[in-house]
């Protein structure tokens, strides 16, 4: 399977993105306004052939809100799911009442998947001001 999003997926994500549920948008608001421990979530990325609702890259964690449309055991389902833990993430799932009835318990269910996660790395930086230190080391190391 590809790994790549197909094209159009940008701007199918993007539009996803324009016409968010009320479930999705409270999603959002928690995880958006949070940003827990470090972590910063996108929303409707690209993942393979699939848009993932919300996703942490750092966590390798994804949030899935799901309405009616979504049945868990059918063929399409299981085989995102498999796709994307391939990848490497962790999915949660929420039906769209539930966020809407109780957001403080997904909210705190996602607190705690994350504190599950080792904690994100820093950027690495882009310069090579190591690689030169290390190299002068040397040279150093060598005249001496």
């Amino acid at each position: 399977m590809k790994k790549h999003p197909p094209s159009g997926a940008a701007a199918r994500a993007r539009a996803l993105r324009r016409n968010m549920t009320e479930a999705e948008i409270r999603v959002w608001q928690m995880l958006r306004a949070h940003r827990t421990n470090g972590y910063k979530f996108r929303r409707q990325v690209p993942i393979g052939r699939y848009i993932a609702d919300f996703v942490c890259h750092e966590a390798r964690l994804i949030v899935e809100i799901d309405g009616g449309q979504h049945d868990p055991r059918s063929h399409q389902e299981i085989d995102r799911n498999r796709f994307l833990r391939s990848q490497g993430y962790r999915i949660l799932r929420f039906w769209n009442n539930e966020v809407l009835v109780n957001p403080d318990s997904v909210y705190e269910m996602i607190v705690n998947e994350l504190a599950a996660s080792p904690p994100p790395r820093p950027p690495l930086s882009r310069g090579r001001g190591i690689v030169r230190m290390h190299r002068q080391n040397i040279k150093g190391q060598v005249e001496s």
